[in-house]
């Protein structure tokens, strides 16, 4: 396995993005860049404005710039002029890939849409993102990222101790996701491209991408409204049909969270009778095994209250360190439980997700989780300042010689 370097070019090497974006849907490329794509962020002449939304600010930059934006180089255009359209169709001539992040239809409106991108360049990949995609009543509704979680159920209010309805703590789903299936359908477009020569135009909104990955849920109702004669629960609940999703875990016994004698918890996940057996064994307490072995698969032991308070006392008897070193030795699933403030300090994690220093990105930050056994990827660069390089842009891409820069400066073009 190895780790990023400073001048690997990384597998994706030779792809080429011009990117418009603006906010949190800019990470669809942050993927891209951290294993060796190009991306060079066209911003207006005010820049992108996700340097001061959300938090922290670390000196003077808000971390989701900091993140998101990280390995990009930063080109100003001013795409209400001429010669602004006229730089970002030159960009566009020798790229892959065209991301649009932000509302659907503000390339187009300053005459830079698929059709006309692909007189210069049929072989572009043009790939909208936003937030509740292109078509549908909400089509031009303005949100944020927690929208698409609500949206897709995921979300669901709580209530203070003032009364008041609260957002409460939870994982980003459709901003991270929606980027993700972004990045893989953009990489398929590239290779139908260069295959064919041939380009493709997608969109995504992140609040389908959302939804599409709490699917199990969903479509468990769905199922659920047909006949219980042609949809049961498994067989190890005697066919009984639990909640759908997570929420049918929530009365398990062999498959639950369990407080262990340093106040930390576990989770313990003996659901198949092999791992069952391993544990009981384990803990010298095989009569538990024998008077309740449960189902070859699949078995949480739901609503057996007397055997979740034989569980109970016995995992106070050990730390959580040492439940998981247990899960180890006899092969049982059992894992600490974390917060995202404690899970740096996991020996997993420190194994396999080495913080690259504030010095190199502004903030410490996670690698890329994509780790390559044989291929050397790029250590990320810094998220860039506004324009940062536009003549370094202009000149090493396009060609672009002092006198043209400073007369594309001179107009106003480049702000």
């Amino acid at each position: 396995m190895t780790a990023p370097a400073e001048n690997a070019a990384g597998p994706l090497a030779g792809v080429r993005i011009i990117e418009s974006s603006m906010l949190g849907p800019a990470a669809i490329t942050t993927a891209l860049a951290d294993l060796g794509a190009e991306v060079i962020k066209v911003e207006t002449p005010s820049g992108d404005y996700i340097r001061q939304m959300t938090w922290p600010i670390v000196e003077g930059v808000s971390l989701m710039h900091l993140h998101v934006n990280r390995g990009k180089r930063s080109i100003v255009l001013d795409l209400r002029t001429d010669e602004g359209v006229q730089t970002y169709l030159d960009l566009v001539k020798d790229a892959d890939v065209v991301i649009e992040a932000m509302r659907p239809g503000g390339l187009e409106r300053r005459g830079l849409g698929y059709d006309q991108l692909r007189e210069v360049n049929p072989r572009i990949v043009f790939c909208t993102i936003s937030g509740y995609g292109m078509t549908g009543p909400y089509a031009n509704l303005p949100s944020h990222g927690v929208a698409y979680d609500v949206w897709a159920g995921l979300v669901n209010p709580e209530t203070t101790e003032d009364g008041f309805a609260a957002i409460p703590e939870h994982p980003s789903m459709g901003i991270h996701a929606g980027p993700l299936f972004g990045a893989l359908g953009v990489l398929a477009g590239v290779i139908q491209a260069r295959a064919t020569g041939h380009g493709a135009r997608l969109e995504i909104a992140q609040s389908d991408a959302a939804a599409a990955m709490d699917w199990l849920r969903s479509e468990t109702w769905k199922a659920y409204e047909r006949p219980e004669d042609e949809v049961t629960g498994n067989a190890s609940d005697d066919y009984e049909r639990r909640a759908p999703g997570t929420a049918g875990m929530r009365d398990g016994v062999r498959y639950q969270f369990y407080e262990a004698s340093d106040g930390r918890h576990v989770l313990l996940q003996a659901s198949e009778r092999e791992f069952w057996e391993n544990f009981c064994r384990a803990v010298d307490r095989y009569e538990l095994f024998e008077a309740h072995p449960g189902a070859k698969f699949a078995d949480h032991a739901v609503g057996n209250v007397a055997l979740r308070k034989e569980l109970k006392e016995i995992f106070l008897t050990r730390t959580s360190n040492e439940w998981v070193q247990l899960g180890l030795d006899v092969n049982v699933p059992i894992v600490a439980v974390n917060t995202p403030q404690t899970l740096a300090d996991d020996p997993q994690f420190q194994d396999r997700f080495p913080w690259i220093p504030a010095e190199r990105l502004g903030c410490d930050q996670l690698p890329s989780p994509i780790k390559y056994l044989d291929v050397d990827v790029p250590l990320p660069t810094k998220a860039p300042t506004v324009g940062q390089h536009t003549d370094e842009v202009l000149r090493e891409v396009l060609g672009y010689d002092d006198a043209r820069i400073a007369a594309l400066r001179e107009s106003g073009t480049l702000g």
